[in-house]
């Protein structure tokens, strides 16, 4: 109390002791009552209560499976649950536990049910969800969960009817193991534990193969280096439950790791029992829902006649088959209800399913026919069509049978991969395969609601086996969802899944490496009653559903032609042995290549599609400064782009992803993207640019993102072949004036063909057009890959030992300046390589040609200059594929051999052999024309005219004596003239000496806008 006061009032602490109220003998007033004390109150303070220490006694057992040490715990935690077992391999832990419903079942069916949770505390991370907690199962929660479930359910006690709850949780992980096999083990050893009647222990193991060696227990990195996931679970004698993921493995390498598996997953089974001696509890007797003898041989004296008549009727369908038992079932009901049988009437649905299932079964092994008169190994009809929706990516619907899926294939960004949030493995998956089972696939009313686990593992299945085919994500970026409808469904729907995503795939144009198909193997025995062992089975391939009901097995196998890519096992017996299962990896090949047949014969090979529904995807790398440009403030620039496009943009590391529809889209968001951070430039590359402005020699042009490259004069349009100047058919000549053919402020799309020794862009407008006639390089698309062709760039080089060096010398003189050569690499499809001489230069050529050979010379048209100048083409022969370049430097660059002094001597040799044949052509022409000279020519002249050259829109006409004019076509006028023909013209105007041909320079072409052409023709003097 003075301890209280104290801290209540701090002035009481100064009070002595001999004034307080105990000092005195008087009661203080948490003794109750004010009075005086006795002594013995006054001396002893009761002590406060001392916690006691509990002690959990723990039992553990440890053991050593393919080096890895393993503990099973038991009594520390979770005490009160009927069974629990806690498992660990190095640092994860594992606890699963079991319960049991109390009270008697009122069902024909055992409700198991079992949950596997992986919470985010096991690796210490918060969830990164809005609540900061786990929510609903996620996809890996439900698989792991049926690999618990499917090898504990058929060791129950027939008519144990019994609601049982199994949960496994992970407590710890370290990443390096799985926990789905451990929480298998665990829930087997808590289930020995406790008092629910159960045929157990099992045990469940994985193996792997690296480079051909079985791996037991492999760790995560380990698997990912592995051809094979097999996990394995059985009794000490018989198989339980088999899920396999392989590439394409072989059903003998198969079969070798199945019988490795085996007596490695039993060195399970001792430490269970072990651990339930110490500490598991005695069976408790729960009441079984068992059928009487009696009840059993009424129902069947009153249906197994009526039914073996629809069993061995093949002409009845799913439904009709359907409706005809049910009708027996009806007829056994009102007998039964006349007789006033209520026990018989409690259990008539299981007596009749009871009869129905010997009926059959003993039909199959006596007789060796099925439901519907197949043999036993012979498989149904197979339906195949591919492109059944061509609007779509890819789809396919395939039929087995009355079985049929319709499949989807769609491809999206690699961002669009879906995020994992698991314990182990990868972060993302970029295939997704979702298996939808709505229920008018077979006739029925019912919801739709969240994740079914059936659905779920159905798909996952398909999923792993076609997963060994896809390529690479290196080669092969896109994520891919393929979707799986089922339209109908009797029996095998994840096989058909198997066989129409892979045509599903193929018809999207996906490179997969060849086909992937399934089929279901079925399993009849005949069990002696005095050993319980099977005494005579039969093997049954491609199983309806009534066969998986009435049978003791669904094997699903699916794989290529060269090996197994997927296995599920699901059985209801309590094991079945492995040999049995073993044969049944060759019954299932047979099957498996009929269905391939089939297959291919639809589609083959991956699909070449065109742009109408192909999506493109393109991944370009940019510094991180033009990245942030291009995404903008808080993304708002790439948001913008995106919606205005419809395409999808993912920047990672300096990467830029584009997924779009179609190739429309992406040239749009690529034109986008290419102004605002352009692209980094290369040698063939097309690029859009705007010209900002023109020049005598050329035109500047604005183009990606701001960058600035020349288009020079002799890059506008292509060149004759030589000899072909007068020929109809060689449309395209050479320009004279760029403000012909671009102006200012004009689009145009240009491939950059080199750079010059300054650094200067070099652009081309007649390497993005296609060459005249036989030239022409034609381009097909190919498949839905976005695969970056090699651009088709001429060759800038003539590699003959004559004519190299000269050509190597003259190209650098293109562009006015002494630029270097783009080392281009030559492609296949060559052209005319050019030679381009300056007027003045061939003004003195020209010259000295004339005094040395003594003939008439030609002088040039005043006001020509230099920066008027007209280039000069030689043709020569191309050897492209001699070229020798050289990869130093940003752009490739060509090896120059000769020096460029000997290279003009060549070249001046070459040029004055070309103007001596000019010169006696021109003399003979001048004895056949008649002789007129430039100044006695007036408009209304009337003259005698050669035609020199045929154009697209008129002919060029030699009035001899050096003499050009151009005559353009009326438009009704005649137009089939020939290169010699002798016509009559008039003079109509003359021209300022730009766009004619001269004589001495036969390589210069005029435009081909003869609309300028104000008359009939012009003349123009040299």
């Amino acid at each position: 109390m003075a301890s209280m006061v104290s801290r209540a009032n701090p002035l009481l602490n100064n009070v002595p002791h001999f004034l307080t109220w105990r000092s005195l003998g008087f009661r203080t007033i948490c003794m109750g009552r004010l009075g005086f004390a006795t002594q013995s109150q006054l001396d002893s303070d009761p002590p406060s209560p001392v916690a006691g220490t509990k002690v959990l006694e723990t039992i553990k057992e440890e053991f050593e499976i393919g080096s890895r040490l393993i503990t099973l715990e038991t009594g520390k935690i979770a005490r009160f649950a009927n069974g629990a077992v806690v498992m660990g391999m190095d640092e994860t832990k594992v606890l699963s536990t079991v319960a049991a419903a109390k009270g008697d079942a009122v069902r024909d069916f055992l409700p198991l049910t079992v949950d596997y949770q992986e919470k985010q505390f096991a690796q210490g991370v918060i969830p990164n969800t809005f609540m900061r907690r786990e929510g609903a199962p996620k996809e890996r929660e439900l698989l792991c969960g049926r690999i618990i479930d499917r090898p504990i359910r058929p060791l129950f006690p027939s008519g144990f009817y019994h609601e049982v709850q199994v949960m496994a949780s992970v407590l710890s992980s370290d990443g390096k193991q799985d926990p789905d096999v451990m929480a298998a083990n665990a829930s087997s050893a808590a289930l020995m534990l406790s008092d629910i009647p159960w045929g157990g222990p099992i045990g469940v193991i994985r193996i792997g193969r690296i480079s051909g060696q079985f791996v037991i227990n492999p760790t995560m990195d380990e698997l990912s280096l592995s051809d094979l996931n097999l996990v394995y679970a059985c009794t000490r004698e018989e198989t339980l439950m088999i899920d396999v993921q392989a590439r394409e493995i072989s059903e003998k390498d198969l079969e070798a790791g199945l019988r490795l598996a085996h007596p490695e997953a039993v060195k399970y089974l001792e430490p269970q029992i072990r651990l339930a001696t110490k500490a598991g509890k005695c069976k408790k007797v729960y009441k079984l829902s068992m059928m009487s003898d009696r009840t059993l041989e009424k129902v069947k004296t009153l249906a197994e006649a009526p039914i073996e008549a629809v069993f061995t009727d093949p002409s009845y369908g799913k439904f009709e088959r359907g409706e005809a038992l049910e009708k027996i079932t009806q007829d056994v009901k009102r007998a039964l209800e006349e007789e006033c049988d209520e026990e018989s009437l409690k259990l008539l649905p299981k007596a009749v399913d009871t009869v129905r299932k010997k009926v059959v079964r003993r039909r199959v092994i006596n007789e060796g026919f099925r439901v519907d008169g197949r043999h036993l190994d012979e498989v149904r009809p197979v339906y195949c069509e591919s492109g059944s929706f061509p609007i779509l990516h890819g789809s396919s619907i395939f039929s087995r049978g009355d079985t049929q899926v319709l499949c989807t294939v769609t491809l999206g960004a690699p961002g669009d991969a879906q995020r994992l949030e698991s314990l182990v493995g990868p972060p993302t998956k970029r295939f997704m395969l979702h298996y939808s089972f709505p229920p008018f696939s077979i006739n029925e009313v019912a919801k739709r609601v969240g994740l079914n686990r059936r659905e779920v593992g159905h798909g996952t299945l398909a999923e792993k086996a076609l997963l060994a085919v896809l390529p690479p994500e290196d080669d092969f970026p896109y994520t891919v969802r393929v979707n799986s409808e089922v339209m109908a469904s009797d029996g095998s729907t994840s096989m058909a899944t198997v066989c129409g995503g892979s045509m599903a795939l193929m018809d999207a144009g996906i490179p997969l490496r060849e086909h992937v198909a399934g089929v279901s193997v079925g399993l009849v025995s005949e069990v002696d009653p005095s050993t319980g062992k099977i005494k005579d089975y039969r093997i049954l391939t491609d199983i309806l559903g009534l066969e998986d009901h009435l049978g003791d097995m669904d094997f699903k196998i699916a794989g290529t032609r060269k090996g197994i890519t997927a296995i599920q096992l699901d059985i209801k017996p309590a094991g079945i042995p492995l040999d049995i299962i073993c044969e049944c990896l060759e019954h299932a090949l047979k099957g498996r290549l009929q269905i391939l047949d089939h297959m291919e014969r639809e589609i083959k090979a991956p699909r070449t599609q065109d742009n109408r529904n192909s999506p493109r995807l393109v991944t370009l790398k940019f510094s991180n400064d033009a990245l942030r440009r291009l995404i903008g403030p808080l993304g708002v620039l790439k948001r913008k782009i995106e919606e205005e496009t419809g395409a999808r943009m993912s920047v990672n590391d300096g990467t830029l992803t584009i997924v779009a529809k179609n190739q429309a889209v992406m040239e749009k968001v690529l034109e986008k993207v290419d102004f605002i951070v352009g692209r980094e430039i290369e040698i063939g590359g097309v690029y859009k640019g705007v010209v900002t402005s023109v020049k005598e020699y050329g035109a500047f042009v604005e183009f990606n993102g701001g960058q600035q490259g020349l288009l020079h004069i002799s890059e506008l349009s292509h060149e004759p072949e030589p000899g072909t100047e007068g020929d109809v058919a060689s449309r395209m000549r050479r320009v004279s004036r760029v403000s012909d053919v671009v102006s200012v402020g004009q689009k145009l799309s240009l491939m950059c063909i080199g750079q010059d020794v300054r650094g200067n862009i070099k652009l081309s407008l007649k390497a993005n057009l296609p060459q005249p006639e036989s030239h022409t390089n034609s381009v097909v698309e190919g498949s839905v890959l976005p695969v970056k062709e090699e651009p088709n760039i001429w060759a800038s080089v003539i590699e003959d030992p004559g004519e190299q060096e000269k050509q190597s010398s003259t190209s650098e003189e293109l562009s006015g300046s002494k630029d270097g050569v783009s080392g281009v690499n030559p492609s296949t499809s060559s052209v005319p390589t050019i030679l381009i001489r300056s007027a003045a230069e061939c003004d003195e050529e020209e010259k000295s040609a004339a005094m040395s050979l003594n003939s008439k010379s030609t002088s040039r048209p005043v006001g020509s200059s230099k920066s008027q100048c007209k280039s000069k083409t030689l043709y020569a022969e191309d050897h492209s594929n001699d070229s020798v370049s050289s990869n130093s430097g940003l752009f490739p660059m060509k090896k120059v051999k000769k020096s460029k002094r000997v290279l003009q001597k060549e070249e001046e040799k070459e040029i004055l052999s070309i103007l001596r044949s000019q010169d006696r052509d021109a003399d003979k022409e001048d004895e056949v024309l008649a002789s007129i000279s430039a100044r006695k020519l007036k408009i209304g002249t009337k003259v005698n005219a050669r035609v020199y050259q045929i154009r697209a829109h008129g002919l060029v006409l030699d009035m001899g004596g050096g003499l050009r004019g151009m005559y353009r076509f009326e438009t009704t006028g005649k137009r089939d003239f020939e290169v010699g023909d002798e016509l009559r013209v008039k003079c109509a105007s003359f021209s300022n000496g730009k766009g004619l041909i001269d004589q001495d320079f036969m390589a210069c072409l005029i435009h081909d806008n003869i609309a300028n052409a104000d008359a009939l023709f012009k003349i123009n003097s040299v």
